[in-house]
């Protein structure tokens, strides 16, 4: 249907009159187009907002952890987590217990506190992941569990203290390694890093090394290698 429109003057006159107006079949092409960009567009911008969350929560995990081993060696006035104390499996889990609030503990089995399965990036199920540990659920409602890795591993070879599995969101979906399930190394010095199982790293490992374990082991279904690809990006999952 089309509308006449006249535009008056002040005084009584008018200045034009015009006609303005769709015809049905033309609002609904445009509202079939909007419908076509929006299944095109909305998709993707879900994921990209759910990968900054999934980021944004593991940031505050790895803050959280980092900050906790700064107090550990200062506290101890210790030049590396060995000399500072953690020299075994008790230790690994009293660094959470004394540093974190714990809301959940899961004995000698990370279930329920962990999902009971993980699929990796590219769909398959990951597996190899020690779960005979103690593992817990923070406040922040994060499940770690801290596996003590310096000792039997080759010694003062691996300067890896810590293996933390981490869950950001505890045994919530989508249980993806990668995207809310990873394996970072809490290393002598304090920092946390990436790991490979069998490899000694020391720190600062490189952007080049990163990319090598990211490539190796990540995007080949295991359950570690994808943190530091997100640390080279600058805290962005662009895989």
């Amino acid at each position: 249907m089309t509308h006449l429109f006249k535009l008056h003057l002040r005084g009584g006159g008018h200045l034009a009159t015009f006609c303005q107006g769709f015809t049905l079949a033309e609002v609904l092409v445009t509202l079939g187009i909007i419908g076509v960009v929006s299944a095109m567009t909305v998709p993707t911008l879900m994921q990209n907002h759910q990968r900054k969350t999934y980021v944004t929560q593991l940031h505050k995990v790895y803050t959280e952890i980092q900050q906790a081993a700064l107090r550990y060696l200062t506290d101890n006035n210790a030049v590396n987590l060995i000399e500072a104390g953690i020299t075994s499996q008790s230790k690994a889990n009293l660094f959470i217990t004394d540093n974190f609030k714990v809301i959940q503990t899961c004995e000698n089995n990370i279930t329920p506190c962990f999902a009971d399965s993980y699929k990796s990036i590219n769909g398959n199920t990951v597996s190899g992941y020690g779960t005979s540990y103690n593992a817990y659920i923070l406040a922040s409602g994060a499940a770690v569990r801290p596996g003590y890795y310096y000792s039997g591993k080759g010694g003062s070879s691996y300067q890896n203290v810590i293996n933390f599995l981490i869950d950001i969101n505890g045994p919530k979906g989508p249980n993806i390694a990668g995207r809310d399930f990873f394996d970072i190394g809490l290393y002598a010095d304090g920092t946390l890093d990436e790991i490979e199982y069998n490899n000694p790293l020391t720190p600062p490992i490189s952007q080049e090394t990163r990319e090598e374990l990211f490539n190796r082991n990540c995007l080949t279904g295991k359950y570690y290698g994808c943190f530091g690809k997100i640390l080279n990006d600058n805290w962005e999952m662009n895989y």
